[in-house]
């Protein structure tokens, strides 16, 4: 009911409280026919480190944007900040938007408030 681990994770905390004969068989046959677990499932072994982004040598060349969702609406009827960071200086820009809001309106908003301001960016993440 908590979500799809895997199978080692599965039967760690299957273990913790529980016990029956054949429980090993028994997960790997469930998670086998599980189709979240297998649309989850890496296809390509092993895993390699995630790689940093490089580090920025010019302010606002480099950004990062996310958003903050689900405020309390403002007077203006706002319930979202869309938060746009250099990732060099850590000067961050934060405009208020609705969730509802879709991409053309979040490009408009930054071509708005940040863009002219600051140019347009080498790379955003």
């Amino acid at each position: 009911m908590a979500g799809h681990f895997g199978e080692s994770k599965t039967l760690t905390m299957l273990r913790e409280h529980y016990y029956w004969p054949g429980m090993d068989k028994d997960v790997q046959d469930i998670l086998r026919r599980c189709g979240t677990c297998q649309a989850a499932k890496s296809r390509s072994l092993p895993h390699d480190l995630y790689t940093p982004l490089p580090v920025p040598t010019l302010p606002w060349v480099d950004m990062s944007m996310d958003f903050i969702l689900e405020l309390p609406k403002t007077q203006r009827g706002k319930d979202s900040i869309f938060v746009a960071v250099d990732r060099l200086s850590k000067m961050a820009h934060f405009i208020h938007c609705n969730k509802t809001n879709d991409a053309t309106h979040i490009a408009e908003l930054y071509f708005k408030e940040v863009t002219r301001l600051h140019g347009i960016p080498k790379s955003i993440v």
